[in-house]
């Protein structure tokens, strides 16, 4: 079985998490994210991988290698120019026209029966199935109406109000017949959602939808990758250690995943389900709370408290600081008695001096030295890096 996975984007929407690296390889529990969704395809029995590269495609490629990890075999395409969601896939053709296959987003995080959505296809016999999920709010995605047998009526991308007329969105998931690429034209910017599955409906083409069950998320914001880690550290079942742990004193209750050469302090307490890599130091009254991922080699020093918060690799947390619900990237250092408060994201190598106070939904440019007793309502911004955080 064939799957192609789609890898180009920039991921704007969540800078400053995409500057040093590519969406797919935002960390989830110390992962590449892309790791999670190839493993989960090779568990369902996909074999043949292609995976579509534009933004920082190299960053992939060393992730993933040639596929032997996982059992599969990967074969890469890279594309010079931005070209959309299906001109990207028409620029695989030769990989992929021999059989139906299914097309996924690198950015996705799911455990859904993809296998179970690739039966129903063949047995459909349809031109094209986009697989849906009901959704709160599904004015960023596009939105379709179905019948009873599962064709779908009308397809409509990013609705404005008062355009909504269903909460089935689409997960960016399709299965797709090789047949598929005469309706495709090549070289040019093309998406399925804005322009080849409008275009199919109102041709009258046979357009079945799936609807997907369990968890899937398209990472497209903070909050949205904060969700999608929580899904992943739900899935450890009990307390493991990857190597030696020095601990005096305190109390681990799982299910925690360590690496190896941790130390944890003195009266500190650990609260799973938390995975914290290999190397990290925690100092003496410590509390790490649910739903929180540490990286490797970070330092956090005593009486800190973080909670349902990401933090990846080289990040020292101050004495006395408080990190609730935020994403911090590789090597920041924040001062003592700071409060981090939920919904933020801090970018690579920021310094954050004392008693600093980040308010919610705020983010922080790579590279920033926020001066001590800063008080931050909006998003601080370096001239080094692009300011836009709207787009893919």
């Amino acid at each position: 079985m064939k799957v192609c996975i789609m890898c180009g984007g920039e991921g704007t929407r969540l800078r400053p998490l995409t500057f040093d690296r590519p969406k797919p390889c935002i960390p989830i529990c110390n992962r590449p994210s892309i790791e999670h969704l190839v493993s989960h395809l090779a568990n369902l029995g996909f074999r043949d991988v292609i995976l579509t590269l534009g933004y920082m495609g190299r960053s992939i490629e060393e992730s993933l290698g040639d596929g032997s990890l996982f059992g599969i075999n990967i074969t890469y395409v890279h594309e010079k120019t931005k070209l959309g969601t299906a001109g990207s896939v028409k620029n695989a053709q030769e990989y992929l026209d021999s059989q139906p296959f299914l097309v996924v987003g690198g950015d996705h995080v799911t455990d859904v029966n993809l296998l179970e959505f690739y039966r129903e296809h063949q047995r459909s016999k349809a031109l094209c199935t986009i697989g849906l999920i009901s959704i709160d709010n599904p004015q960023e995605y596009g939105i379709a109406e179905i019948d009873v047998d599962y064709n779908i009526l009308r397809f409509k991308e990013k609705p404005a109000p008062g355009e909504i007329f269903s909460n089935l969105a689409s997960t960016g998931m399709y299965m797709l017949d090789p047949e598929i690429f005469d309706h495709i034209p090549a070289g040019r910017k093309c998406d399925f959602a804005r322009d080849i599955f409008p275009k199919l409906l109102a041709e009258g083409r046979n357009v079945k939808a799936w609807l997907a069950r369990d968890n899937w998320s398209d990472v497209g914001s903070p909050a949205s990758l904060r969700q999608a880690e929580q899904w992943k550290l739900r899935e450890i079942a009990y307390t493991s250690i990857s190597g030696d742990l020095y601990i005096k004193g305190s109390q681990v209750q799982g299910p925690v995943q360590l690496g190896a050469s941790i130390t944890l302090g003195a009266h500190s307490r650990i609260i799973g389900p938390v995975s914290i890599g290999s190397g990290t130091s925690i100092g003496d009254h410590v509390l790490i709370g649910p739903y929180t991922s540490i990286g490797e080699h970070c330092l956090i020093r005593a009486n800190s408290k973080i909670f349902s918060s990401s933090i990846y690799n080289r990040v020292v947390i101050g004495a006395n600081s408080t990190v609730s619900g935020s994403i911090i990237d590789n090597d920041t250092v924040i001062g003592e008695d700071c409060n981090i408060e939920n919904d933020t994201v801090i970018g690579p190598r920021v310094v954050m001096r004392n008693r600093v106070i980040l308010h919610s939904r705020t983010r922080v440019w790579p590279e920033v030295v926020v001066p001590e007793d800063s008080v931050i309502l909006e998003h601080v911004l370096n001239d080094k890096f692009d300011a836009r955080c709207e787009g893919s």
